[in-house]
């Protein structure tokens, strides 16, 4: 039956009739959410500003339709939202949220401002490395550490005394809200958590312009902000097989050197060493020391290694020297000794003691540090010598000097009978360089520097000179020995000398760049290399390479030919002198810059990343065909 429909009025629209409760409650909803927006902006914002080095691209962060800032921003209100249905109380998640992001970015802005890199979740693994050298940090600037404790303890009570304010007296939340509030939040979070995996592309995703740069984090952390780069790097530690990577990808690659063979009667004895933040100060611009802190190093210089970090993460240099592999293949931010060195893998140890040596690792700071005592014993060392079982050292500063730790090496090499391998990392040039870490500095620093810059150089500088005098006590140990003695030694990386840099003019910021052209990159990542055999001298001929090459000079020296190390890293050697994240260096000095982002990868480097893959991740199906011996020493992989 037809009804005459109700004239429309606006006696008939209902928000007429509402009530003053009504009108109430739809002002109160309101507010409460023009509230928890404005505190996740709020929280955002501090984010960025803590986080950032540059505060002008601030703005466009939030203004900007092609950046994810307000996506941010509802994801932080989503969580505060969640937190609160938790805890019942309407707005306590602020306690507890705006620490958790803040705390962390502004970590990141520290850490960006000594090291260059944001912060990575992986570095919430060595917490412990960081705590144990807090007193040499304090010690250089105790002022700035007071201030910071204090800040500490303040903000500590200031949270508990908020928290304890807050459960008294924010409104509870009812029981049907709590459980509205998480029905719509927690899907709306997962399916978020779902959006993260930077392997695949997302449709939504891209929509929302959250953009995963994996191959470039500085890039990844400025366009999509510090939650949202923190994020994408969560899965960091798994890693996928690079394409074609296959039991039949592996069979068709064939080492130019077929078995493991030698040109001299008697094994040398090799000892390789590491030493920290060692670098040729004489560099810099605009400043003039004096004497020359490295004469003897300058005079067996054998050129120079291009290190893939700056001013720390040193178990990454390690990690190329002692096994041949590139970081360039790894994800970015990874910490090989820390994420994936979790099995036992062909190493230097491991081809030496297949050979009949012995192969003892020595460092003197203690085993748990950077995971080395771990790593070590997959690396096939036999033995680990560590703080916790060396002798006492005479230290400059806190750290343990060279010349104690060479006198240590000198001694051990004595004692053995049968060929050895050492490898060691050095301690006494760690930073911060605090003044007075010396009884008396004799390198003269001379240039238009502050005061506090020609004291952190004066004491750098100082190391570098006695680490110099300390190669040559060993090198001169080594050149009366019968025996052939291998020495080779580099530098990690540059040392962490902040506004020394800048205000020398040798840089523009107070850490190196990650990408640039061939000659900006290498003035910001070479270090001195030393290849020297009491035999035949030092070579001098070999030019700025990756750590990765290093076994390539190593091992030739040494009288062998190896499948691996002489034969496929020395055709890709032939090829290349530099395997970076960023770029490819030819012999020819050649850049092919975003190489892995490019169409079609080169073969020879292609396959380079397959057999890294297979030795630490895959099935070790070219095991014995490029590592022969390996098995016999360490048994397979688990």
């Amino acid at each position: 039956m037809y009804t005459e429909p109700k004239a429309l009025s606006l006696k008939t629209l209902p928000w007429l009739h509402a009530s003053d409760e009504d009108y109430s409650r739809l002002y109160a909803r309101v507010l409460r959410g023009v509230s928890y927006l404005a505190l996740a902006f709020l929280i955002v914002l501090t984010v960025e500003l803590v986080s950032r080095s540059d505060y002008t691209d601030i703005p466009d962060f939030f203004l900007s339709t092609a950046r994810p800032g307000w996506t941010t921003v509802g994801v932080v209100m989503l969580v505060l939202l969640m937190l609160d249905a938790l805890f019942g109380r309407w707005f306590l998640s602020m306690l507890v949220a705006a620490p958790v992001f803040i705390i962390p970015a502004f970590i990141s802005g520290q850490k960006r401002l000594y090291l260059s890199d944001p912060l990575y979740p992986t570095d919430l693994a060595f917490g412990r490395q960081i705590m144990e050298l807090m007193p040499a940090m304090v010690k250089d600037r105790p002022m700035a550490a007071a201030l910071v404790g204090i800040g500490l303890i303040v903000g500590v009570l200031g949270i508990a005394w908020a928290a304890r304010y807050a459960w008294r007296n924010f409104p509870r939340m009812t029981g049907k809200r709590r459980i509205v509030q998480v029905a719509l939040a927690a899907p709306l979070l997962m399916s978020f958590v779902s959006l993260m995996d930077y392997s695949t592309f997302s449709y939504v995703r891209d929509r929302l312009q959250v953009i995963p740069m994996m191959w470039d984090q500085k890039e990844n952390y400025r366009h999509n902000g510090f939650i949202m780069a923190f994020a994408f790097n969560l899965p960091m530690a798994n890693v996928t097989a690079p394409a074609g990577y296959s039991a039949d990808a592996l069979g068709q690659i064939q080492p130019p050197v077929p078995a493991v063979t030698t040109t001299k009667q008697e094994r040398p004895d090799v000892i390789m060493l590491m030493s920290e933040s060692l670098w040729d100060a004489t560099r810099l611009t605009n400043v003039k020391l004096s004497p020359d802190p490295m004469p003897f190093m300058r005079e067996n210089l054998a050129g120079h290694v291009f290190s893939p970090e700056f001013g720390g993460m040193t178990p990454n240099v390690e990690f190329e020297a002692l096994t041949g592999f590139s970081n360039a293949f790894l994800p970015y931010g990874s910490i090989p000794y820390q994420q994936y060195i979790r099995r036992k893998m062909p190493t230097l140890a491991t081809f030496f003691r297949s050979q009949g040596y012995a192969a003892r690792a020595i460092h003197p700071y203690q085993s748990w540090f950077w995971n080395r005592g771990e790593v070590y014993k997959e690396f096939g060392f036999e033995e680990f010598k560590s703080e916790e079982n060396l002798p006492p050292m005479s230290k400059r500063g806190i750290f343990a000097s060279d010349d104690a730790l060479f006198r240590e090496i000198m001694e051990e090499g004595d004692a053995m009978e049968k060929p050895f391998f050492f490898f060691s990392v050095t301690l006494q040039g760690h930073g911060p360089y605090e003044p007075h870490r010396y009884p008396k500095n004799t390198i003269r620093v001379d240039g238009n520097l502050p005061a506090a810059e020609v004291e952190a150089l004066s004491t750098y500088v100082q190391g570098v000179k006695e680490s110099d005098d300390s190669l040559k006590m060993l090198m001169d140990w080594a050149s009366k020995r019968k025996r052939e003695t291998i020495i080779v030694l580099w530098g990690d990386h540059l040392p962490p000398l902040g506004p020394v840099y800048t205000s020398s003019g040798y840089m523009p910021e107070q850490v190196a760049t990650r990408k640039g052209d061939v000659d900006t990159m290498k003035r910001e990542h070479e270090t001195p290399l030393i290849v020297w055999s009491n035999k035949t001298g030092p070579k001098t001929d070999i030019g700025t390479i990756s750590p990765a090459f290093i076994p390539y000079y190593l091992v030739k020296l040494a009288g062998f030919e190896h499948p691996y190390y002489t034969g496929f890293l020395g055709k890709v050697h032939e090829k290349y002198d530099i395997v970076d994240r960023y770029q490819l260096v030819s012999t020819a000095n050649e850049p092919t810059p975003d190489w892995s982002r490019g169409g079609k990868l080169d073969p020879l480097i292609r396959d380079y990343r397959y057999l890294q893959h297979d030795m630490m991740f895959g099935k070790q199906y070219g095991l014995g065909k490029f590592f022969p011996g390996q098995l016999a020493v360490s048994g397979p992989a688990s």
